[in-house]
C-alpha cells in the first residue's frame, strides 16, 4: 500500500507530545501588540493543547508523528 501524506498545514500548526495530546500555538500573537497588556501576550507565547474532540481529526493528518 502507498504511503499516506501528512497534511502541509497541519504538520507547521501542530506538535505531538510523548503523551498523544496535540500542542498548538495561540492566536492573537502576531499584530495589534500594543493595545495588549504585558501579562496577556506573557501568557499567549505559553503551548496550548487541542481538545480531544479536535485532536482525533489532527493524528489523521499527521499520520508519521
Amino acid at each position: 500500500m502507498a504511503k499516506m501524506k501528512t497534511h502541509s498545514g497541519a504538520k507547521k500548526r501542530f506538535r505531538l507530545t510523548k503523551s498523544g495530546k496535540v500542542k498548538r500555538a495561540k492566536a492573537f500573537k502576531s499584530h495589534i501588540l500594543t493595545k495588549k497588556t504585558t501579562k496577556r501576550k506573557r501568557n499567549l507565547r505559553k503551548p496550548g493543547y487541542v481538545s480531544e474532540a479536535d485532536a482525533k481529526n489532527i493524528k489523521k493528518l499527521l499520520p508519521y508523528k
